[in-house]
């Protein structure tokens, strides 16, 4: 884990927060953030579609126990938060922690590793961290925005929800323009907020481990205090990447339960 002695501080930061990409402006792919995603999707469904064809009823494996734990709980926060019914709300609200959590785990990884395997064999840059990047996050955060205005509409109707955004707060004809702007911006927020709280959290700590990792390039007493910050940033992340991951399924099952309710 040592800064390329070719490269200035700077250099070497804005290398590692660089993505792959392919295209030119908004048809920009970020490769990177496509291949560890989906990867890390398929690694989700792959685990728990293996434990749930070799359940057992006597002695579970440690596997198995841990899957069984992780359903148990998102089970019960959904039913103490999600006031409707919906047989997809605590798929939906697994599937967005697991997923969620196992992109802010790669952040675990010392951030050189990857990065100079792909250099090696020919690919110049690579974040792997796909919650760092922006359009990742505004990808999730949008499937659920649309999952709420689905719900809203199939609950209340289309009528039942263009009332929703003209008559509430304010329960007057005259207050529909200040009601719609209220009730526009709130909608709107919801994914903003989703994407920008997970991804300023994750880019936080990426940032923080590679300005660590800079340290190892100096004198054998820097690089070992280096090493020491290291592991205590790496011990209070795991709580970090958590607890991002529970929020971001929290804030959906709720957004989702709001737009549920019949007013």
């Amino acid at each position: 884990m040592s800064a390329h002695s070719e490269q200035t501080p700077q250099e070497y930061i804005q290398h590692h927060l660089t993505n792959l990409a392919e295209g030119q402006g908004f048809w920009t792919w970020h490769l990177d953030s496509l291949l560890f995603s989906v990867g890390l999707g398929f690694i989700f469904l792959w685990v728990f579609y293996s434990v749930a064809q070799r359940v057992t009823l006597g002695v579970p494996s440690k596997l198995q126990c841990a899957v069984e734990m992780i359903v148990e709980f998102v089970q019960k926060s959904v039913q103490e938060s999600f006031s409707g019914r919906s047989p997809l709300i605590a798929p939906l609200a697994l599937t967005v922690f697991v997923w969620v959590f196992l992109m802010n785990l790669m952040d675990l990884l010392p951030v050189d590793w990857l990065p100079q395997l792909a250099q090696m064999a020919g690919i110049d840059y690579l974040r792997v961290v796909p919650s760092t990047d922006l359009n990742v996050t505004f990808s999730l955060s949008l499937g659920v925005f649309f999952l709420i205005i689905f719900y809203s509409i199939k609950v209340k109707g289309f009528n039942g929800f263009i009332k929703e955004l003209i008559y509430q707060p304010f329960n007057h004809w005259a207050m529909i323009p200040v009601n719609f702007v209220l009730e526009a911006v709130t909608l709107i927020a919801k994914p903003i907020s989703l994407a920008l709280r997970l991804f300023g959290n994750m880019y936080a700590g990426e940032l923080i481990f590679i300005l660590i990792a800079l340290m190892y390039s100096g004198n054998w007493a820097i690089a070992s205090l280096g090493v020491g910050l290291h592991i205590g940033w790496a011990i209070f992340h795991i709580l970090v990447i958590t607890l991002q991951a529970f929020i971001f399924m929290m804030l959906t099952i709720v957004y989702l339960s709001m737009a549920h309710e019949e007013h």
